[in-house]
C-alpha cells in the first residue's frame, strides 16, 4: 500500500514533506518546503505552499489556500472556501514578501466555510469559527466566534457542542466533559469527566 495518496490530477513539488496515510485530491498543488502530517485529507483544488505546516489529521475542504506562515495543528478542520491571508496591506506593486505574519491555528479548531483568518493571530485549541466569520485578532481556546469582526459568542467543548456556563463552570451535554471559566478563557477541569 502507497504511504499517501496524490490523484493523478494534482502536483506535489519536490522538497514537499506528505506523511502517511495522507489523502490529497482533485487540482491540488504541494509547494516544496511545506510539510503535511500523517492521515491529513486536503480537497479538491487546495494549495499548499511552502514555509507552511499542517500536523496530522488535518481535514482541508475544497477551494483552500495555506499561504506561507500558516501553520495548522493537529486535527484542524478547514470548511469549503476558508481564507487566510498572510500580508496586512497587499499591493500589487508593492513587494511584501518579507512582511509575511505568522498566523498559528492550535490542535482541534475548526474554520467554518467561507471564514477569513487574517494573518498574524492565533486560534486557541479547540476554537469554532462560524461559517462567513472575519478573524481579526487572537482567538481564546474553546471560543466559539461568528461575525464581522467576529466575536466570542459562546464556548464550545473538545466535541464540538455548544457549551452552558453557570456560576463560572459547564459541563458538556453530549460528552460528559467539564470546564471552568475564569477572566475571559475556558480551560478544562483536571480530573474531571473527559471525552474517551
Amino acid at each position: 500500500m502507497a504511504e499517501h495518496f496524490v490523484h493523478e490530477s494534482s502536483y506535489v513539488d519536490e522538497g514537499a514533506t506528505i506523511g502517511e496515510g495522507t489523502k490529497i485530491w482533485h487540482f491540488s498543488h504541494v509547494m516544496p518546503g511545506a510539510v503535511i502530517g500523517e492521515r491529513c485529507n486536503l480537497g479538491q483544488n487546495v494549495v499548499v505552499m511552502s514555509g507552511t505546516r499542517l500536523g496530522n489529521n488535518v481535514k482541508v475542504q475544497n477551494n483552500v489556500s495555506i499561504y506561507e506562515g500558516v501553520e495548522l495543528g493537529d486535527d484542524v478542520f478547514c470548511g469549503p472556501s476558508c481564507v487566510f491571508t498572510n500580508v496586512l496591506n497587499p499591493r500589487s506593486h508593492v513587494s511584501r514578501k518579507h512582511e509575511y505574519r505568522r498566523t498559528v491555528v492550535e490542535r482541534g479548531v475548526s474554520i467554518g466555510a467561507n471564514a477569513t483568518i487574517v494573518c498574524g493571530v492565533t486560534l486557541g485549541e479547540y476554537a469554532f469559527v462560524g461559517a462567513g466569520a472575519v478573524v481579526t485578532s487572537d482567538v481564546p481556546p474553546y471560543a466559539l466566534m461568528v461575525g464581522v469582526p467576529a466575536r466570542r459568542v459562546g464556548w464550545v467543548c473538545q466535541c464540538g457542542a455548544r457549551l452552558v456556563v453557570r456560576g463560572g463552570e459547564a459541563a458538556c451535554a453530549e460528552c460528559g466533559a467539564t470546564y471552568r471559566e475564569a477572566e475571559g478563557r475556558l480551560a478544562p477541569i483536571v480530573g474531571g469527566p473527559q471525552r474517551g
